[in-house]
C-alpha cells in the first residue's frame, strides 16, 4: 500500500508518518508538505533516508501537483490519503483568516476532487480511501457539563474552527453526493514530542527552560481535553483501516484540565514557582470548554488512550529538555541542518 500523507512535516503528521513506517513494513509514504513555519524536516530526520519515504514540497491547494501525485503519474498508484495539512493556530486565524480558508477549505476540496476523479473504477467502486483529520473545535464551546459526540451540531466560533468545519462538510458532501469513501476524525487538544512551540504546552516548557514567564489567557479557567499525539496516531491508524466510509469518529484523551491546572503542573514539574505566571488579555471569542466522548471509538475498535496525562506530560517535558538542538532549528528561519532528536530516558511515575 502507498499512502499520501499531507502535512507530514507538522506535529501530528510527522508522528503519524513514523507510526505508519514503523507499523507496516510493506507500506510506502508520500509526504506532501508546504514547509511553512510549522513544518520542519527535523521532525522526520530519522526517516529521511528510508526508501519507503518520499517527500514532495507543495501546497494541497495546488491542483496540478496534487493531481500528478494522486493519479499515480508521479510516484505510482496510491491507495489512500490522510490529510493533516492545515493552518491550525487560532490566534493566527484571528489576524489572517484568508490563509485558513485557502488551505483548510480549498485545499481539502482539491484533495477530495483528485481522489474522486482518479480513484473511481469502472464498476463504480473506488481505489482510493480518504481520511480527514479534524478537530473538536468545530463543535464550538461546551458549558460546565456534557461531552461532544459525533452527533453534536457544528458551531465553530473562530476563523480556524470555521475553516475546519467547512472542510468537514466537504468530506461529508463527497461521500453523500458521489459515494466517495471518505471519513473524518475529530480530536481533542494534542501534546507530545515535535509540537511547535507556539502551542500552549511546548510554549510553557520552552519559556521556562529560558527562565521566561508563561502567558495565561484571562483567568485560566478555560477547559480542554488533552490527548497524547501517539494515542491520536494509533486512533487515526485504526480508523483509516477499519472505519466505515462516511462516518465521523471522535478521539479524546479523557483528560480534562483547566489551562491553569496545566500551567501549574508544568511549572511544578520544571521546578519553577507561580511567579512564572503572567496573565494576559483573553483571546477574542475564546471557547470556554471542550470535552470529547470517545465511546464510539472504544465500542467499534477497542481503542483507548495508553498514556496517562501525568506520565505523558513528564515524558514531553523530558523530550524538550533533551532536544534543544531541535528546538533551536525549528525556531529559526534558516534551518541549515537536520537534527536527529534524542530518545528520552523513560520517566518513572510516583
Amino acid at each position: 500500500m502507498q499512502l499520501l500523507i499531507t502535512g507530514g512535516l507538522g506535529f501530528i503528521g510527522s508522528n503519524f508518518v513514523r507510526q505508519i513506517l514503523n507499523t507496516y513494513p510493506e507500506y510506502k509514504v508520500i509526504n506532501l508538505d508546504a514547509v511553512t513555519y510549522a513544518g520542519h524536516h527535523e521532525n522526520l530526520a530519522d526517516v529521511q533516508t528510508n526508501p519507503r519515504y518520499k517527500f514532495v514540497k507543495g501546497e494541497i491547494q495546488d491542483a496540478k501537483l496534487v493531481d500528478e501525485i494522486v493519479s499515480g503519474r508521479k510516484f505510482g498508484a496510491i491507495n489512500g490519503i490522510i490529510n493533516f495539512a492545515a493552518e491550525s493556530h487560532v490566534d493566527r486565524s484571528i489576524t489572517n483568516p484568508a490563509i485558513f480558508v485557502e488551505t483548510n477549505v480549498l485545499g481539502t476540496q482539491v484533495l477530495l476532487e483528485a481522489a474522486y476523479r482518479n480513484g473511481k473504477k469502472a464498476d463504480g467502486s473506488f481505489a482510493i480511501k480518504y481520511l480527514q483529520v479534524s478537530t473538536d473545535e468545530v463543535y464550538g464551546s461546551l458549558g460546565p457539563t456534557g461531552l461532544f459526540t459525533e452527533d453534536t451540531p457544528l458551531a465553530p466560533n473562530s476563523p480556524y474552527s470555521s475553516s475546519k468545519a467547512g472542510a468537514d462538510l466537504l468530506v461529508r458532501a463527497y461521500f453523500h453526493t458521489f459515494g466517495f469513501p471518505a471519513l473524518t476524525t475529530r480530536c481533542s487538544n494534542n501534546y507530545g514530542p515535535y509540537q511547535h512551540p507556539e502551542k500552549l504546552i511546548p510554549l510553557f516548557i520552552t519559556n521556562l527552560l529560558a527562565n521566561k514567564q508563561v502567558p495565561v489567557y484571562g483567568d485560566g479557567m478555560n477547559v480542554r481535553d488533552w490527548l497524547h499525539v501517539e494515542d491520536h496516531c494509533r486512533a487515526i491508524d485504526v480508523v483509516f483501516h477499519k472505519g466505515q466510509a462516511g462516518e465521523v469518529y471522535n478521539i479524546g484523551g479523557n483528560n480534562e484540565r483547566t489551562n491553569m491546572q496545566i500551567t501549574k503542573l508544568v511549572i511544578a514539574e520544571m521546578g519553577k514557582t507561580e511567579s512564572s505566571i503572567k496573565y494576559v488579555q483573553d483571546r477574542l471569542g475564546h471557547d470556554k470548554r471542550y470535552a470529547i466522548d470517545s465511546s464510539k471509538m472504544q465500542a467499534e475498535f477497542g481503542w483507548t488512550p495508553k498514556h496517562t496525562f501525568e506520565t505523558g506530560i513528564r515524558e514531553t517535558i523530558a523530550w524538550y529538555k533533551q532536544n534543544q538542538a531541535w528546538l533551536d532549528a525549528v525556531t529559526t528561519a534558516a534551518q541549515p541542518t537536520i537534527v536527529v532528536p534524542v530518545v528520552p530516558t523513560p520517566v518513572s511515575v510516583g
